[in-house]
């Protein structure tokens, strides 16, 4: 993309949003922001390392019912160099002491599943921005409740899906807006990752080998693998579904319309414990969640995107992305890119990696050192600072709630969808007609990505 035109694109983010913090409710922080962090854990030690590397970012407040999640918190801090945050523990309530403080901007909330509903609730309530790790509810309810309170209160709403900011899938997003697709027609994407040593770890033995799951277990195990036991459902559409918004413009000029999914046999999660530990109890579970879940989704614009949520077999980490044209494709399982007319040989496949170095995405290219060193590849941080640079600027953030909602509700539509026996169903438009004017700007400028 041309330096004049990213410039001018980027001029259309002013105009582009319709929910807009209302400055009478933030501290009052000009060059910096402070953070309370709901959550402590893996997820939220990631953002607490991110935090304590910016000069822009003081980490006002932690919280965690755990104190082993605290006390690694604490820790990691203090070798920071950084003033000690305050603490706040003891209950499932003790997040909202937190959100009582006035000199908290935002808060990053990375706790299970079932608390960022009412956590990011509250916390708009409070006047702080939301950063929120999916998913962002359980019930289509949630959702809809999540958007009537920012659209009330005005505060913004993110769900800190960071795969929207991995290299390859923004180099391929500026592909895709220099026409080197061609009018796109086709997206998949999705969750593809052998998790079951993440479902199962009692931190007892070496990482990958434990069978345990629940209050007793470590880290998400304690409360994740009961998603797999109780629902049917894509329980994490985000990794797939965020990217695949951005390329075909979803809640700015286009919408997701209905969805239709489907699910395999459960095998892999009792397979994996009678393996680990035969005879152990939780072999003998009957696992809700099918192995591989695969929903389909139609567009208003009339592309069509393919999500899968394959989390419970074996196989090597990838996310499936395909991002398909009239004048070509990328697939990153094979790391390929075809473009018609323009690739090394007719219906062959070039390294996507000679593209991609071609077309790395403008932000990647200035931002590239200061993600070095940051989780999953350096995305982390762009996602990271996406938000807190919305913050600072008191200006909507890239992924807002109609984003955020969209992509996070086809949990709870693709459990509908299973129950019903695979009947399709009807996608809500949560921006309630805005979509049609709304301008997609993600990534198109610096000044909050």
């Amino acid at each position: 993309m041309e330096r004049r035109e990213f410039i001018k694109h980027g001029t259309m983010a002013a105009a582009a949003f319709t929910i807009l913090p209302m400055g009478s409710l933030f501290a009052a922080s000009k060059d910096k922001v402070r953070l309370g962090y709901i959550g402590v854990g893996e997820r939220g030690m990631s953002h607490i390392s991110e935090g304590t590397l910016r000069d822009d970012v003081e980490v006002v407040a932690i919280c965690d019912t755990q104190e082993r999640s605290l006390k690694r918190c604490r820790e990691f801090i203090a070798k920071r160099g950084r003033p000690a945050a305050t603490e706040y523990t003891g209950g499932l309530d003790a997040y909202k002491k937190l959100l009582d403080r006035k000199d908290i901007d935002a808060v990053i909330i990375a706790t299970p599943w079932e608390f960022h509903h009412p956590q990011a609730i509250d916390a708009m309530k409070a006047g702080k921005y939301v950063g929120c790790e999916v998913i962002a509810g359980l019930t289509m309810e949630d959702h809809w409740d999540i958007v009537h309170t920012s659209e009330k209160t005005g505060i913004p709403y993110m769900t800190l899906e960071n795969v929207c900011y991995r290299r390859d899938v923004m180099a391929a997003l500026n592909m895709s807006r220099q026409g080197l697709f061609g009018e796109l027609i086709h997206i998949e994407g999705g969750y593809q990752h052998n998790l079951r040593n993440v479902l199962f770890n009692d931190g007892q033995h070496a990482y990958g080998h434990g069978v345990e799951f629940g209050p007793n277990a470590w880290s998400e195990a304690q409360w994740r693998t009961q998603y797999n036991v109780d629902r049917n459902a894509d329980i994490y559409p985000t990794h797939g579904a965020g990217p695949a918004m951005h390329y075909i413009d979803i809640t700015r000029g286009n919408r997701f319309t209905n969805l239709v999914s489907f699910s395999s046999k459960a095998r892999g999660l009792a397979a994996y414990v009678e393996e680990q530990a035969p005879g152990n109890k939780n072999a003998k579970i009957n696992y809700k969640n099918g192995d591989v879940i695969t929903t389909m989704i139609n567009c208003a614009n009339g592309e069509t995107v393919l999500l899968s949520h394959d989390t419970h077999l074996p196989r090597p980490y990838s996310l499936g992305f395909r991002v398909q044209g009239t004048k070509g494709l990328w697939m990153d399982v094979a790391n390929s890119v075809y473009i018609e007319n323009k690739s090394k040989q007719d219906d062959e496949w070039d390294t996507a990696d000679d593209w991609f170095k071609k077309y790395d995405h403008p932000l990647w290219v200035k931002y590239e050192k200061q993600a070095e060193g940051a989780g999953h590849g350096g995305m982390d941080w762009f996602v990271f600072n996406a938000f807190i640079e919305s913050v600072l600027q008191k200006k909507q953030t890239p992924i807002d709630v109609y984003d955020s909602v969209t992509m996070s509700a086809i949990t709870p539509l693709s459990e509908k969808s299973l129950k019903e026996g695979n009947a399709p169903q009807e996608f809500p438009d949560f921006t309630k007609g805005k979509w049609q004017d709304r301008k997609n700007t993600f990534a198109l400028d610096d000044s909050g990505f």
